[in-house]
């Protein structure tokens, strides 16, 4: 069957990378300077020939089978200021990247359309959200392995990966980090992590070869969803040092594929004895390496969102990559 064409925004880069290895064209919107959450095809990601870009002033005028949509003002405001009557009519899917903020189990979803897929990214977000007439899927994270990139854990620190820790508070961890910090060697990495020290952002294609020469992750983050660093450093055999908190509850197992707690003052033991036993790093690395890799692989994850799409659109049969 011929391959769909698909509207959305970037939202998370990486997630977008990873969903456009589904074998359908993806039209990214942009607007002139790239801002924020019109990105179109940004930089310092591969993408592949099937993503696209797509200027605001050119929607009107495509055709396409389906939107998906990744955050509230494209559904409540982009799709009225951009779209056609007849384009907001077609099928629609929307992501769903986070937990409720306002209140973490009474707060309604904005989408509730029996015409319109909600797709949650872990079930714990799916359990926390309030949702009503929206059909509800959980479609959990996919990551494909590096190629050519090892763990080596000779570096004797542990790598933080957020984006805009500063600015995102207690939330993320902000303060866990800090306290952390100062008993533990730790570089934070993402967007805006110079205003805490950090070096920066490191562009997603270098990530994992620069992830895999630390000794471990650590993931501070008190309320968020599943974050797709936690993944990625699981798939390169980075061992992670994890509050146990939302879905990472179900993904590390405490001294099995990692550590997780509530305790910070004891994930800091941890962090010090992976310092002074890298046997240790590597072995909890390599079953949550293994772990990683059942779960959250690329073909699970393509084969379930190209069935949804198929679904949503009415056509029938996986896409041929390259055809259409």
């Amino acid at each position: 069957m011929r391959p769909l064409h698909i509207l959305t925004w970037n939202t998370h880069g990486s997630y977008l990378y990873y969903l456009s290895q589904v074998p359908h064209h993806f039209h990214i919107l942009s607007r002139p300077g790239r801002p924020p959450g019109y990105g179109g095809r940004a930089p310092g990601v591969a993408w592949g020939p099937n993503v696209h870009d797509m200027p605001a002033s050119h929607v009107r005028h495509h055709h396409f089978d389906c939107i998906i949509y990744q955050d509230d003002p494209q559904y409540e405001k982009d799709q009225y200021e951009l779209l056609g009557a007849g384009q907001r009519a077609l099928p629609r899917i929307y992501i769903e990247h986070d937990p409720p903020r306002a209140h973490p189990t009474d707060m309604p979803h904005l989408v509730d359309d029996p015409n319109v897929v909600l797709v949650h990214v872990s079930h714990f977000n799916r359990l926390m959200w309030r949702t009503g007439r929206s059909p509800v899927r959980v479609i959990e994270h996919g990551v494909p392995v590096p190629p050519q990139v090892r763990y080596s854990g000779s570096l004797a620190r542990g790598l933080v990966v957020i984006n805009h820790l500063a600015q995102r508070g207690r939330r993320l961890g902000a303060d866990i980090f800090a306290g952390a910090a100062a008993r533990v060697p730790l570089d934070l990495v993402g967007m805006g992590a110079e205003a805490l020290g950090g070096p920066g952002e490191i562009a997603h294609e270098r990530l994992p070869a620069v992830s895999a020469r630390y000794r471990f992750l650590f993931n501070p983050i008190r309320y968020t969803s599943m974050g797709l660093a936690v993944i990625e450093s699981m798939m390169v055999g980075l061992p992670v040092v994890a509050l146990a908190t939302t879905e990472i509850a179900t993904v590390i197992r405490d001294g099995e594929t990692g550590f997780a707690d509530t305790n910070p003052d004891r994930l800091v033991d941890c962090m010090q004895r992976l310092l002074r036993d890298p046997g240790l790093a590597r072995e909890l690395g390599e079953r949550g390496r293994l772990y990683a890799r059942e779960r959250f692989g690329i073909g699970r994850f393509v084969a379930e969102w190209d069935a949804l799409l198929r679904e949503v659109t009415g056509a029938t049969g996986p896409a041929r990559p390259g055809s259409g």
